[in-house]
């Protein structure tokens, strides 16, 4: 089982040949299920708001094409936010933070171009 990070999931709808071999082998032709954390829709929205990224439709309709993709949103859970608790503060950024709680707690492994997210005790694809 797998959980997009918000760039994998960016690059998915708006750019895929940014997505890596492994990765888009894993997204168009894998038959494990993936996850989308509504952590990514929350920091597209809020990025998005702040003239940090240009997307192209709204949460909505990012959410809507995730599912007819098959991916399940994953919500945040009490869980996830217990494991925040036990993260060493080696990412700063809160999305990352949270994201990183949920792959560790729902066990997945996370499809990620992202170079800090490794130093965590993850599974990560790129």
């Amino acid at each position: 089982m797998y959980l997009l990070d918000t760039n994998a999931l960016l690059y998915f709808l708006y750019d895929s040949e940014k997505l890596s071999e492994k990765a888009s082998e894993v997204i168009y032709h894998g038959n494990e299920k993936i996850s989308v954390s509504i952590v990514s829709m929350w920091e597209i929205a809020l990025k998005a708001s702040i003239g940090k990224l240009e997307i192209k439709s709204s949460i909505s309709k990012i959410v809507e094409t995730c599912e007819k993709e098959q991916f399940s949103i994953l919500p945040i859970r009490p869980f996830h936010l217990d494991e925040i608790g036990t993260l060493p503060a080696i990412h700063g950024d809160p999305f990352d933070r949270l994201i990183v709680s949920q792959t560790i707690a729902e066990n997945l492994v996370i499809i990620t171009k992202d170079r800090t997210m490794p130093l965590y005790p993850v599974r990560v694809l790129w």
